[in-house]
């Protein structure tokens, strides 16, 4: 759209929003961790400022192996943790779901998790608990 995010009010913003919501809040961001959002900030630096956990989604799509890992450690690098890594299963995929999934456990101690595509995911409330019973595999 040829518009910058004013990363400031951005930020203000979710801060807000956070500390206005008890329990578990997700916040979206855009993209991949490195996509710039004005001149000066990313995805990234939008995590660092709000200082939260994050949850890194990742496809099943050939090329993946490479983009997660390098986002982990870029966001390593940074300082936010990264409490999981969601697998959601590309359509028309050429590599399978769990076959993703063991590669990336391989690389990572962060709890995978996977999603198949139209899994009965009906709320953030599952996909927490997802991620609960991922952790606790761990």
């Amino acid at each position: 759209e040829g518009r910058a995010v004013d990363f400031d009010a951005l930020v203000a913003f979710c801060r807000e929003a956070v500390g206005a919501h008890a329990g578990t809040l997700f916040v979206e961001g855009v993209g991949g961790i490195m996509v710039p959002l004005d001149v000066r900030h990313t995805v990234l630096d939008w995590a660092k400022a709000l200082d939260v956990p994050l949850i890194l989604v990742a496809g099943s799509y050939l090329g993946t192996l490479s983009h997660t890992l390098t986002a982990l450690d870029v966001i390593a690098r940074a300082g936010p943790g990264v409490v999981a890594v969601v697998v959601n299963e590309s359509a028309g995929a050429t590599v399978a779901l769990e076959e993703t999934a063991v590669a990336l456990r391989r690389f990572t101690a962060v709890p995978i998790v996977t999603l198949p595509r139209g899994a009965p995911v009906a709320s953030f409330a599952d996909l927490a608990q997802l991620l609960a019973a991922a952790a606790d595999q761990t």
